[in-house]
């Protein structure tokens, strides 16, 4: 009776512990999540000191006016004079590169609209971090180094006003089909860099053109409620990305729509033969993607091309429509990477491709090294999946890299084109209750 009596308590103990386990919640290595990623607030601007209104600065409303400088003197005298929120109003205000400092923040009104000038030469060119590497490059419209606490709210927009830069871009490749994403002098929207903390909520994000927002060096970042987007016609918005994460740690990015001519959000960190070496690169961890609607994208969720290290990811409870990728793992033969514990669940919706991974083939360079350098993805979990697609399985077997430990679980798909998943191509491969076209796989 004793012994069934000790038995029950243990029971109960083990009942209690993992209960306890769920409802704290594990990233995919058996870390804890921490209470911050459960903690969302809106941003409240009485809070953060006083407010710098831009139409204060002599700044009009009048999307012909090019008006960077005074727009500046409204966030340098939020600065001088121990912080504050610099306001823009309901309008339209034309600028070049501006530039926020520790202690200001940026309020969008709803219909207001800051909007980039379609001229490169109103843009600062300065060094940056841009595809993987510090160099000389052209500023962002909105830029925020060493800015911890820093934050962007409101309802309304920042447009990048990307047309001619899209056009210019699409001319130039005619000419030059070898032109890079680079060659061609585009702004980014929104930069924020080496950063705690930041905050940004509730903002359209529209018409890029070049990445959407880049976050490099950030820790602490939550991305809530935004609304992204850039065309993919009638003129394409190449290199669009909605959200490049750069050498990123504790990311949240929640109830976002997602929709641009790119990746949706892509992880970043580095690229080259001696890339991990070098201390401007490094990894991505800790990120969770929730409740969000993707619509057309490259993909939804991108490992790379710029990528060392990207581990504890969890992409769930979000719906795709016309995306062309779930999961994308761009594996390049110049740069040693490595994609582990991600885990992809709750997924509804449609895409061309489930699961995708290849090596990549754009623009890559070895620096004058004879033997390509070996990738590695493991502990890939996709989960509690309702999903139909052209292809389920669109993976190419290399010896480039090295795949292991991937488990699909409770999946419900269906191909029109390609329904065959490669179980001989992933070192340990679990399948558990996974119909393809109903047929159990």
């Amino acid at each position: 009776m004793m012994k069934k009596f000790f038995r029950f308590l243990l029971l109960l103990t083990s009942i209690a512990i993992l209960s306890n386990a769920h409802a704290q919640g594990k990233f995919p290595d058996g870390t804890a999540i921490s209470k911050w990623f459960e903690t969302v607030k809106s941003t409240e601007i009485e809070t953060l000191g006083k407010k710098f209104l831009i139409t204060d600065f002599g700044v009009a409303s009048d999307s012909t006016i090019v008006q960077t400088a005074k727009i500046q003197q409204a966030i340098d005298k939020a600065y001088t004079s121990g912080g504050g929120v610099v306001i823009v109003p309901k309008g339209v205000y034309l600028s070049g590169s501006l530039f926020f400092k520790p202690n200001t923040h940026l309020h969008l009104e709803e219909g207001a609209v800051l909007k980039g000038s379609d001229d490169i030469a109103d843009f600062a060119l300065a060094e940056t971090r841009m595809e993987g590497q510090t160099v000389k490059y052209f500023l962002a419209l909105v830029n925020a180094d060493q800015v911890d606490g820093f934050t962007i709210s409101g309802k309304g927009t920042l447009d990048g006003n990307g047309l001619r830069y899209w056009r210019s871009f699409w001319l130039r490749r005619q000419f030059n089909p070898q032109c890079t994403n680079m060659d061609e002098m585009r702004p980014r929207l929104l930069y924020v860099s080496n950063s705690k903390d930041v905050q940004v909520s509730g903002i359209r994000l529209i018409n890029s053109p070049f990445w959407t927002s880049h976050y490099y060096k950030c820790e602490n970042l939550k991305l809530i409620g935004l609304h992204i987007s850039a065309p993919k016609e009638p003129v394409k918005a190449p290199s669009s990305d909605a959200i490049d994460l750069d050498v990123c740690r504790n990311v949240l990015i929640k109830d976002c729509y997602l929709s641009v001519n790119d990746d949706a959000i892509a992880l970043k960190g580095g690229k080259g033969p001696k890339s991990d070496k070098d201390p401007n690169n490094g990894p991505n961890s800790n990120i969770i993607i929730e409740n969000c609607f993707f619509g057309f994208c490259h993909s939804a969720l991108t490992c790379g091309s710029e990528s060392i290290h990207s581990y504890n990811v969890i992409f769930r409870n979000n719906t795709l429509d016309k995306a062309r990728k779930l999961l994308q793992l761009k594996m390049r033969p110049d740069t040693p990477q490595e994609y582990e514990n991600i885990l992809i669940e709750n997924i509804k919706g449609n895409v061309n491709s489930m699961l995708f991974i290849k090596p990549w083939t754009q623009f890559f360079d070895l620096k004058g090294e004879k033997d390509i350098k070996m990738s590695y993805a493991k502990n890939i979990v996709l989960r509690n999946i309702d999903l139909d697609c052209d292809i389920v399985f669109d993976v190419l077997n290399s010896e480039q890299y090295v795949l292991s430990d991937f488990t699909f679980q409770n999946l419900h798909v269906r191909a029109a084109k390609d329904p065959v998943i490669h179980k001989e191509y992933v070192k340990n491969f679990v399948l558990n209750q996974v119909t393809v076209n109903s047929k159990m796989q």
